[in-house]
């Protein structure tokens, strides 16, 4: 008598997938949306590439006055071109200067954008000054980082505390600029906040003054040397007390900096002994640590935390996990702090690698994700990192797809967390070989150092790292809901192993490893039947079990049945 199991993970149908497929491109997006997400005419033929920004906060009416200076290049020749300047409609534009002349006249103002059109010819190449002077009450976020904005807020002593958290909503919330992922200045930043003197002000990369104001106040200058994107660019004031420290890492000595309130500097000293540690970590998956010029520092904020570049903004309350709680539900997140690994893992992915347009913030969120895989590995091993992967699956939600919408500042599904962890773990369990897929982490970061990317780029990357027409498998998960169909069948009559996928994307495929008794075997199904034949000592054991902590899949089993070998309907294809 044959003794067969049939193992189905189940999908969605494939209508559905389609339809959320495009479910992004049916929303109805506005004008400003696309002038906030694409590269217009307006934005097309010049390049930034420095910022200098002075701005003053005042704490009583919870507003900003400051000034902007953009040097950038032409890229191609122009005649009268009309020039956008990105800053939120609560903050007026009070001057403009173009190369020495007052252009404020040639402004047009609408809503979160300034328009200028420059009445003159622009050769190619050639460097320009735009000075903006402004001033006004910029948004309070609610609930930053996640709705962006300022946080105006005060320290149990009755200080003021203030920070900045933009990402999404953009920088243009506090200061002129371009605000589009794609443009970094590439010669980095200068960064000048005057504040009382009881107060210190922390910005991202070296401070470079400290410029007493008169008897009230103090102006802190701080240098980026690095390509910074501008939602990167932090402005945090408290009432801070610094603690310096260092790191011998790949690439000499790191200067590491904490800004931390004076009453928890004690806490601090304690609870980012984790950073040498994380660094060593991240060092050997993904290499040098990016922004050796700049240092890496950690800033105390009144919100849990964002990967402001060389500033990470940190609020975790000097606590393992996240706030306290694991998110895996496994108990090995509770070993680590969240935001010191995952906001740190930023510098590498979303800061050193940067995706162009917000609907590609997987490759920002995905890695950074893995990233708190990699470093359970590295604190407790690869066991230990396979559980607290396959935990993360608990919050996948496979609502829509990861992708977003390209051009109209629109990202996708939050999923780009959990799922894409998941996605990249499976990809990693196929490669099955983890100097190769280490190899391939660091590769990235050295090929697309500084740099700003698309989604597609990074996947043909990986594809040909790998060797591996990888299309079909991120078409899988980044741009449908989902979740392969393995089909497996165990015909002990004649010692073989049926498999296939069903239910997704034509060409979809990844290694596959399962278990009879107490043996492990691997294969690759396709989404035709294969089959892998078994021995005879592999008949008794009729439970084979996928390894599902390696792969994202669900498992269910089902009795042998022969008419389930007959051709199904053909793979989905995404156009």
């Amino acid at each position: 008598m044959k003794q067969i199991v049939w193992i189905v993970v189940f999908c969605s149908m494939v209508s559905t997938a389609n339809s959320q497929v495009l479910s992004a491109a049916k929303q109805l997006f506005t004008h400003d949306d696309t002038l906030r997400g694409s590269i217009t005419a307006y934005r097309n033929w010049w390049d930034v590439k420095y910022y200098k920004l002075a701005v003053e906060p005042n704490f009583v009416t919870q507003s900003l006055k400051g000034t902007v200076t953009l040097l950038f290049t032409v890229t191609e020749a122009t005649y009268k071109p009309v020039l956008q300047i990105d800053l939120q409609d609560s903050l007026p534009i009070t001057s403009a200067v173009f190369n020495g002349k007052p252009v404020i006249k040639y402004m047009q103002r609408f809503k979160n954008y300034a328009l200028f059109t420059l009445p003159q010819r622009f050769f190619k190449n050639g460097m320009q000054q735009l000075a903006i002077g402004y001033a006004g009450t910029p948004k309070k976020a609610k609930n930053a980082p996640w709705d962006g904005g300022l946080v105006w807020r005060k320290d149990s002593l009755g200080n003021p505390w203030l920070a900045t958290a933009c990402q999404g909503l953009g920088a243009s919330v506090w200061f002129p600029c371009k605000d589009h992922q794609s443009d970094e200045p590439d010669n980095g930043a200068e960064v000048t906040i005057t504040v009382p003197n009881n107060l210190k002000a922390i910005s991202n990369g070296e401070l470079t003054a400290a410029i007493k104001k008169g008897d009230s106040a103090t102006a802190y200058t701080w240098q980026v040397n690095s390509p910074i994107n501008s939602y990167n660019i932090t402005m945090n004031v408290g009432n801070y007390t610094t603690i310096n420290s260092q790191y011998n890492g790949e690439k000499g000595v790191l200067p590491l900096t904490y800004h931390v309130l004076s009453y928890n500097k004690q806490r601090a000293l304690q609870q980012f002994e984790q950073v040498p540690t994380m660094l060593r970590c991240f060092e050997y998956w993904f290499g040098p640590y990016p922004f050796y010029a700049d240092g890496y520092q950690l800033v105390e904020t009144p919100f849990l935390g964002m990967e402001h570049q060389s500033a990470v903004a940190y609020g975790n309350k000097y606590k393992n996990g996240y706030l306290g709680n694991d998110l895996s539900g496994t108990g090995k997140g509770l070993l680590w702090d969240f935001i010191i690994i995952h906001e740190s893992g930023h510098e590498w992915f979303g800061n050193n690698i940067t995706t162009k347009d917000i609907a590609d913030m997987w490759v920002h969120e995905s890695f950074t994700n893995y990233s708190e895989v990699l470093f359970t590995q590295c604190q407790q091993g690869k066991d230990a990192a396979n559980q607290y992967a396959y935990g993360l699956r608990r919050s996948i939600a496979n609502d829509v797809p990861i992708i977003g919408a390209y051009g109209v500042n629109h990202e996708g599904s939050g999923d780009m967390y959990m799922k894409g962890a998941n996605m990249l773990h499976t990809l990693r369990n196929s490669i099955n070989n983890d100097e190769k897929f280490r190899g391939l982490l660091r590769a990235l970061n050295a090929t697309f150092y500084h740099q700003t990317v698309t989604g597609k780029q990074v996947e043909m990357y990986i594809s040909n790292y790998l060797e591996k027409d990888l299309e079909p498998f991120f078409q899988q998960y980044l741009y449908t809901t989902q979740i392969p169909v393995l089909e497996l069948m165990i015909d002990s009559a004649k010692l073989q192993l049926h498999h296939r996928f069903t239910n997704c994307v034509e060409g979809f495929t990844t290694r596959v490893v399962s278990t009879i008794g107490d043996k492990q075997f691997a294969f690759t199904p396709s989404n035709e039947w294969t089959i892998t034949p078994i021995t005879l000592e592999d008949v008794p054991f009729i439970q084979p079990k996928v390894l599902e902590k390696q792969v994202y899949l669900r498992v269910n089993q089902y009795p042998w049945n022969e008419n389930l070998l007959k051709p199904s309907a053909p793979p989905m294809r995404l156009e």
